[in-house]
């Protein structure tokens, strides 16, 4: 697969400069970069995106959670100190 990516001006620099401080091309560093920030499916990592599909799942199945008193949310709920 070849992906034609065109950052911004400053993130250009700063690919740059970490791939000469590694002795690399920016190439290889970028493709790195991607490839350690894309976990695996089923890795347990959660990826952009997961926590907004979360939200909505908790959301449109919270009309059957029941309505907790207050004391519940207390900190001596949680610690015995």
């Amino acid at each position: 697969m070849v992906l034609r990516i065109e950052p911004d001006t400053e993130t250009a620099a700063r690919i740059e400069a970490a791939a000469d401080r590694l002795g690399i091309a920016p190439e290889p560093y970028a493709a790195r970069i991607l490839r350690e920030s894309t976990p695996p499916p089923g890795s347990g990592f959660l990826v952009p995106g997961d926590m907004d599909e979360l939200s909505r799942i908790m959301r449109d199945n919270s009309e059957n959670l029941p309505i907790l008193p207050a004391e519940a949310t207390e900190r001596s709920t949680y610690f015995q100190d």
